[in-house]
């Protein structure tokens, strides 16, 4: 299969959603149905001692929540499919954001009873501000929820898409019957906790026909067709241009947990996402199909397997062919590195590839050589348009609790600094060193990942600060006057770039006013 041939048969995407909407256990199913996994894991059951496959972190598997985007990929119908799980909780957004600049196309989970929830409605202004194509699933069709069309409302309200719905449902919670596929013109049958099959699905050309009246009740057959005739009436004609273009965003219901209305989706998905596209860098734009390799860091997890105290760099590959054991430019370290075992994922299972292309995702055996945002390349310096690290909004000192572990105390910090998990800043005038998240939760998991895999405690200490801003001036003079006055609160990060560490609105608003020549940077790109 020629180069061009491997592109066009890949889809990278991201699942995203607030928490408990259902995007692990959607996940779980898709795999399902690329035979990828034969059983999926239960997310929160305590009965059952599997856990989701993306959640492969014991703090994961302990809470049932996602702290950590996983890469999962697998074929279905000779499509290669990549699939990056990415947390929902609020807390971990930095990670999704980042995440969001590895893939083409997005699949939003909305909850039928909750309808849009805050984190959505972040994760789909990142989207829409990036132009990515967005397939909203509506999940958890099996219980009680707002109406269909409130909930289309909404979605168009709430996340400012263009909606089209591509499937319908037939009733909900106690009298949900099947999903009617407008996209196929296809009827499928809902048996709970039942596994569908080809004969749960009745082609159906026309809604008038007897067919719908013998398979579903009487009620429910003049509500879909008085529904759907509002659709047609309401809604744009589906196209797959306005879709690539996200001037568009089709809509899908179903039940993730009980496996329906998922195919519906996953098969239309196939035939409509988009293929490997364009990135921009800060030298030019590059384009999938050309033949020398580029690409660059989104994320870097450590001890994805805890025994081999592990780490590895996540890279989307944007042109041409990666090949194991070539030689590539670190443009960063302007350096010549090859990869003897460059592995594909499964969640937290790795097999070694010889090749990738355009859209895959590949993990890199990383002794610490890799950040966020590098680039590697057959030899042209390119710097691919920097990730974003946010200004935190939660500060702690971070203290060591054991003496006899400083080394492994500082290991730990710095490689989960380099996972972008939070921000460390040391203070210029006593070495002092601060953690900056955007959630309480992320202290939480520092702490219990630092004493877990690398056997060093840590206790925090409350700092009073209002928002750490990167500084930066033309005039190197204006810059040192400002540091000299503002001693007191300047910190590095963990690339040695200047921190302001303002303890409060007023502090940093007056900074604003009193030094014009010295620009404020709510955002460090890397």
């Amino acid at each position: 299969m020629s180069r061009l041939d491997e592109i066009a048969k890949r889809r990278t995407f991201a699942i995203v959603s607030h928490p408990d909407a259902g995007k692990t256990t959607l996940t779980e199913k898709l795999l399902l149905f690329g035979g990828a996994i034969q059983v999926a894991g239960a997310v929160k059951s305590n009965k059952i001692k599997r856990s989701a496959t993306s959640d492969f972190m014991e703090i994961e598997r302990q809470r049932g929540i996602s702290v950590a985007t996983s890469v999962m990929g697998f074929e279905y119908q000779g499509i290669k499919i990549n699939i990056l799980d990415t947390p929902g909780h609020q807390d971990f957004a930095e990670d999704t954001f980042r995440t969001l600049t590895a893939v083409d196309s997005v699949i939003v989970v909305v909850d039928v009873a909750k309808g849009v929830e805050p984190q959505t409605r972040k994760l789909v202004e990142v989207c829409r501000r990036r132009d990515t194509p967005i397939i909203v699933f509506v999940n958890k069709m099996d219980r009680e929820g707002k109406d269909g069309f409130d909930l289309l409302d909404e979605i168009e309200k709430e996340l400012k898409l263009t909606v089209c719905p591509l499937s319908w449902p037939i009733g909900m919670g106690q009298d949900f019957t099947g999903v009617y596929n407008i996209y196929e013109n296809k009827l499928r049958l809902f048996r709970a906790h039942g596994k569908q099959t080809e004969e749960d699905t009745i082609q159906i050309d026309d809604l008038s026909s007897e067919i719908l009246d013998q398979n579903v009740p009487e009620r429910l057959a003049e509500e879909l067709r008085g529904e759907t005739e509002i659709i047609n009436e309401v809604y744009p004609k589906f196209s797959t241009e306005d879709y690539l273009n996200a001037k568009l965003s089709p809509v899908f219901f179903g039940s993730a947990i009980n496996n329906f209305g998922v195919k519906e989706m996953l098969d239309c998905f196939i035939q409509i996402a988009p293929t490997p596209q364009s990135c921009e860098t800060e030298e030019r734009v590059v384009e999938p199909e050309e033949e020398k390799f580029t690409g660059f860091v989104f994320k870097i997890h450590a001890n994805i397997d805890p025994k081999h105290r592990d780490r590895i760099a996540f890279v989307r590959i944007c042109s041409g062919t990666f090949e194991r054991n070539k030689n590539y430019l670190h443009v960063r370290h302007n350096k010549k590195l090859k990869f003897s075992s460059p592995t594909s994922f499964m969640a937290a299972k790795k097999s070694i590839v010889d090749q990738a292309f355009p859209g895959d995702i590949v993990g890199l055996h990383d002794p610490g050589r890799f950040k966020i945002g590098d680039t590697l390349t057959e030899g042209e310096k390119l710097n691919f348009k920097g990730i974003p690290s946010f200004s935190p909004e939660m500060f702690k000192a971070v203290l060591n609790a054991d003496p006899m572990k400083a080394k492994q105390l500082e290991k730990g910090i710095d490689q989960l600094m380099d996972e972008g998990l939070a921000q460390l800043f040391t203070m210029t005038i006593n070495n002092k060193k601060i953690i900056g998240t955007v959630g309480q939760l992320q202290f939480e998991v520092i702490q219990y990942r630092l004493e877990h895999e690398y056997g060093a405690k840590c206790r925090y200490e409350g700092v009073s600060l209002h928002k750490a801003i990167w500084v930066t001036a033309e005039d190197d003079d204006k810059m040192y006057e400002f540091k000299k006055k503002k001693h007191r609160f300047m910190a590095l990060d963990k690339d040695g770039k200047d921190v302001f560490l303002a303890e409060s609105a007023w502090m940093l608003k007056m900074a604003q006013e009193d030094f014009p020549d010295i620009q404020f940077h709510f955002t460090s790109e890397v």
